[in-house]
């Protein structure tokens, strides 16, 4: 395949995981209201854990051959997964999901500013305007919530801790974890993610006692482990391995875009004129760090 229709592929591929990362946030508000957040998190991360070891049995996945790789994995599990989800579900039990998605895509920035020094990437002028831009449009969209329900200032900090923990989950994976395989990685990394979960559950919940399964509860729980933890994982780790970090996060700047539509959509949050400023400093912002 020719580079020029590589990086079209690419892109196109990265932009489908952030859809399907933007998607999230609707169900994920449904799951921090209608139950426990952290249990929902154990239970989502176990249920795609096992799924994927039983994919990486059926395919003859080979897993790391010691234990550096083994707690690797692990370490990618806790901050992915447990720290990163476990933030935002606690934040968005107040924080609108729009807001969520919003203060998701300073994903690009902080990576941006650490992958030179861990990575050795590069960080051009053109990428750093890129980025600014982008982050400008974030900044709009923000602008305009502050001080609302949708964005207490101890919910977006608590959101951020989340991005930042994401951040590392992405050094540590592109910095020492290509090697492995995406499934076994995959498997163990949530299984993991899963079982470091309980005691913050059962410190915040206690025992999970009283959960109405209701038919939006049951049908978040089944998006969120077959779409977004099983597969949408696999596809952001292959993004990872094919492509620089802070070129493939950088798209995490569309998940405004995508989370605000799919929020104003289904759950009827307010989306105004003052949003599409926000929204076309972002693609500039992303068109500019794909071409740097």
């Amino acid at each position: 395949m020719r580079e020029g229709h590589r990086g079209a592929a690419g892109a196109a591929i990265a932009i489908f995981y952030i859809f399907l990362w933007a998607s999230a946030y609707v169900p994920s508000k449904i799951a921090s209201v209608e139950s426990p957040p952290l249990w929902f998190l154990a239970a989502r991360f176990l249920g795609a854990g096992i799924i994927l070891a039983l994919l990486a049995l059926a395919m003859r996945r080979r897993v790391p051959l010691d234990w550096r790789g083994w707690l690797l994995a692990g370490a990618i599990g806790v901050f992915a997964n447990s720290i990163y989800l476990g933030c935002t579900y606690t934040a968005m039990h107040r924080m609108s999901a729009g807001m969520g998605a919003i203060v998701a895509s300073t994903n690009p920035l902080v990576l941006a500013l650490l992958a030179p020094r861990f990575l050795g990437e590069r960080l051009t002028w053109q990428k750093v305007c890129g980025l600014a831009l982008g982050f400008g449009g974030v900044i709009l969209l923000v602008e305009a919530r502050n001080g609302t329900t949708m964005a207490l200032p101890r919910d977006v900090l608590l959101a951020f801790a989340g991005v930042l923990s994401s951040v590392v989950s992405t050094l540590l994976y592109k910095k020492f974890g290509t090697a492995q395989s995406l499934v076994a990685i995959n498997a163990i990394q949530l299984v993991v993610a899963g079982i470091a979960m309980i005691p913050a559950a059962l410190l915040t919940s206690g025992m999970p006692v009283h959960i109405a399964l209701t038919r939006e509860l049951i049908a978040s729980y089944v998006y969120l482990v077959l779409v977004l933890s099983v597969g949408a994982s696999l596809i952001w780790f292959w993004l990872l391995r094919h492509g620089e970090a802070s070129r493939v996060t950088a798209f995490y700047y569309l998940t405004p875009v995508f989370g605000l539509a799919i929020s104003a959509l289904l759950l009827h949050e307010p989306v105004g004129w003052h949003d599409l400023f926000g929204l076309a400093a972002i693609a500039a912002g992303i068109s500019l760090v794909q071409r740097s």
